[in-house]
């Protein structure tokens, strides 16, 4: 799947020195820096991306998100990963995105469309008693099954990739490749998926099957409708949590007869309701939301 060409792609120059207001959030652990721009001011390299999100020398997150205007929605979420890669879609990020609209007054609307470069999203804002977002459930749209829109270097017909075998460093996985708007490899497991991310993902990340890179989901069956996941991301290494890697793990249970129409995947940072009726039917994803703190950088 190529990146949707958009109003806003990210330009490679550097913009001049300034100082820029953000927000700090998360949703389950998956964390991010935020800010707005409604005058097309901002653009960052990538190596400016990667500043911002360094953990020693920068703020620190898994991703920075620019709320930009949108011709086809009410905002588009220009989302860039910790690398300064350019990403299709972030399940997380656009949960964040919602909070920060709607508690700084940028929307009174409770659902409204988002558009990413996998197309718009559907949000609908789920307010605690204090008025804040607290949760926020995604429409993220249906899983793509098609090898040319994943993209994966297969000859297939169309119908889910269930069972591909693949092989790294002499360990042998059996893969679902699918897309939720970006590119995943979920591998079901019987035992402990901890330490896998870490010593797998970035080989499989990088895999010749894969040539736009893909997220990379360990999972194991916990029973009860629910999902244990553990997570290597493109652009970003090992995160607490992804939300389309979540919905494509949930996919790809349902499809093996895992898991039911609903289910729970339960991440390093918290669990996410994902929701799935089948073929031909959205995938949802409900979670929490959370900012941490607000500041300014300069650069």
């Amino acid at each position: 799947m190529r990146l949707r060409k958009v109003a806003y792609p990210l330009k490679m120059d550097y913009i001049a020195a300034m100082e820029i207001a953000f927000q700090k959030m998360h949703g389950t652990m998956n964390d991010f820096v935020v800010m707005h721009d409604f005058t097309d001011t901002l653009r960052f390299s990538p190596e400016q991306v990667r500043r911002i999100c360094d953990r020693r020398a920068g703020v620190g997150g898994d991703g920075v998100i620019v709320v930009r205007n949108s011709s086809d929605a009410d905002f588009f979420m220009d989302y860039i990963n910790a690398d300064g890669s350019l990403a299709e879609m972030c399940g997380n990020g656009i949960r964040c995105l919602a909070k920060y609209i709607f508690d700084n007054g940028l929307t009174d609307k409770k659902v409204l469309p988002v558009e990413t470069r996998a197309g718009v999203k559907t949000v609908e804002l789920l307010p605690g008693d204090d008025g804040k977002v607290q949760r926020v459930r995604v429409d993220m749209g249906g899983p793509i099954f098609s090898a040319q829109e994943i993209p994966v270097n297969l000859e297939t017909d169309g119908s889910p990739i269930l069972e591909h075998r693949i092989e790294v460093e002499g360990r042998v996985f059996f893969a679902a490749i699918l897309s939720m708007g970006n590119p995943h490899c979920v591998i079901i497991l019987d035992e402990d998926v901890e330490p896998l991310p870490r010593r797998y993902g970035p080989l499989l990340e990088r895999h010749a099957l894969f040539p736009a890179r893909a997220n990379v989901e360990f999972v194991r069956v916990a029973g009860g409708d629910r999902l244990i996941m553990r997570v290597w991301e493109r652009g970003s290494g090992e995160t607490f949590a992804c939300g389309t890697g979540a919905c494509a793990t949930a996919v790809a249970a349902a499809l093996k007869g895992f898991v039911r129409k609903s289910c729970v995947v339960s991440l390093l940072g918290g669990d996410l309701e994902i929701e799935w009726k089948g073929i031909n039917n959205p995938v949802i994803m409900t979670g929490d939301v959370e900012k941490t703190f607000q500041g300014s950088l300069t650069i």
